[in-house]
C-alpha cells in the first residue's frame, strides 16, 4: 500500500508542476484533465501526510521517552504516544478506503426512473411519493432536479417519472437506491382497512455524455406531436412533443415536459443516452457477476431493496439489514444515513476483496 502512495506522492507533484506551467490553461482540454487528476489524489495526499505526521509523532515520543528524566515530561510524551497509537489504525483504514479503485461515473450527474410495480392505483401513489423524497434530499444537498416525463394519474399518483439530478458526485450517492422498493400500508382505496403491499422500481443512471454513447441517425426514428395532459396554455396547441424509437433495442422516449420542441428533443435524447449507457454498464457488470453481487451499488434491478411499513412507522434496508423508526422523516428526503450505512457497506465489502 505505501509503496503505491509514493507512487501517488510522485505524480502529485508532477500535476502541480504541469499545472504551475505558463499558458497550460491555453489547451482546455488538457487543463480540466489535469485538474480532475490533480483534485482526484488531493485527499490521498493530505490523509497520508497525516498519517506520516502521526508516525513522526510516535518517533519523536519514543525518542523524548528515551532520553528524558523529567517525570512530568516522561509522562506527557507517553500520552503522545499513546495518542499516537491509537489513532494509527484510524489513518490506514482511512487511506485504504480512498485507495479502493473509483468508479468512473461517480462524479456524474444522474437520471432516476421511477415505475409504479405491483398494487395498481395505490403503486403508483407510492411512486410520485418515493419521488417527493427524492426531490426534498436532492433539495437539502443544495442539488438540481429537472423532470424529464411524468406518467400522472387522476388522484395525485404517478406511473412512471423520470428526472435528472445535477450535483458534484450525484451518481455516488444516489447509485445505492435502484431497486425495488415495496410499501406495506393501509391504502385510502381501501375501505376494509387492511394492510396491502405495493411496489415501484427505482433506476439510477449516470448521465451520458455524446463521447459516452455513440447514437446513429440511422437507428432513430423522431415523431413530433401535439403535447397532451397538464402542461400550460401551449401544451395542446402546438408540435412540441417529441418520441425517439430507438430501432436496435426497441427503447421508446417520450418527452413534453418543455413547450420548446427542441428543450424536448434534448431531454428525450439525454435520456435515451443515459439508457443505452446504462445498457452497457448492465451488460459489463453481467459479465462480472460475482463482483456485481458482491457491491452494494451494483444490486440487480429486480432486487427488493427496502421496505416501507407505515402502521409500524419503520424502513428497513434489506442489503444491510438496517432498520430505522423514522418513516415520516424519511419520506420528507431523510434518506442520509441508509445512504452512509450502503457506502459504509460497500466500502468494507470492496476492502475485504482487495485484502483477498
Amino acid at each position: 500500500m505505501f509503496d503505491r502512495l509514493d507512487d501517488l506522492i510522485v505524480r502529485y507533484e508532477e500535476l502541480m508542476s504541469e499545472l504551475a506551467e505558463p499558458g497550460v490553461a491555453d489547451d482546455q482540454n488538457r487543463f480540466k484533465k489535469l485538474m480532475k487528476e490533480q483534485s482526484d489524489l488531493a485527499p490521498i495526499v493530505e490523509a497520508y501526510q497525516e498519517y506520516k505526521d502521526n508516525q513522526q509523532a510516535i518517533e519523536d515520543a519514543l525518542l523524548m521517552i528515551e532520553e528524558e528524566s523529567d517525570e512530568e515530561i516522561l509522562e506527557m510524551a507517553r500520552e503522545e504516544l499513546s495518542d499516537a497509537k491509537a489513532k494509527t489504525p484510524e489513518l490506514e483504514e482511512k487511506l485504504k478506503i480512498l485507495l479502493i479503485p473509483k468508479d468512473p461515473n461517480d462524479d456524474k450527474n444522474v437520471i432516476v426512473e421511477i415505475r409504479a410495480g405491483a398494487g395498481g392505483e395505490e403503486a403508483a401513489l407510492f411512486a410520485a411519493e418515493i419521488y417527493r423524497m427524492y426531490v426534498h434530499y436532492v433539495e437539502s444537498r443544495g442539488w438540481k432536479v429537472e423532470l424529464l416525463e411524468a406518467d400522472e394519474t387522476g388522484i395525485g399518483g404517478m406511473k412512471n417519472i423520470e428526472f435528472m439530478v445535477k450535483g458534484s458526485g450525484a451518481y455516488s450517492i444516489l447509485k445505492y437506491e435502484s431497486g425495488v422498493h415495496r410499501v406495506q400500508r393501509v391504502p385510502e382505496t381501501e375501505s376494509q382497512g387492511r394492510i396491502q403491499t405495493s411496489t415501484c422500481s427505482v433506476a439510477v443512471m449516470p448521465e451520458a455524455e455524446e463521447v459516452d454513447v455513440q447514437i446513429d441517425e440511422k437507428d432513430i426514428r423522431i415523431d413530433v406531436m401535439r403535447a397532451s395532459g397538464n402542461g400550460g396554455q401551449c401544451v395542446n396547441t402546438t408540435d412540441s412533443a417529441v418520441r425517439l424509437t430507438h430501432y436496435p433495442t426497441g427503447i421508446v422516449i417520450y418527452s413534453q415536459t418543455e413547450k420548446s420542441q427542441l428543450q424536448n428533443k434534448d431531454k428525450a435524447f439525454a435520456l435515451l443516452r443515459a439508457k443505452l449507457y446504462d445498457l452497457e454498464m448492465q451488460k459489463k457488470q453481467d459479465a462480472e457477476a460475482a463482483e456485481r453481487r458482491s457491491q452494494i451499488g451494483t444490486g440487480d434491478r429486480a432486487e427488493k431493496i427496502r421496505t416501507y411499513n407505515f402502521p409500524q412507522g419503520r424502513v428497513t434496508d434489506h442489503r444491510i439489514n438496517l432498520t430505522l423508526y423514522k418513516l415520516d422523516k424519511i419520506m420528507n428526503g431523510d434518506i442520509q444515513e441508509i445512504i452512509d450505512a450502503c457506502i459504509a457497506a460497500d466500502q468494507a465489502q470492496k476492502l475485504a476483496k482487495m485484502g483477498d
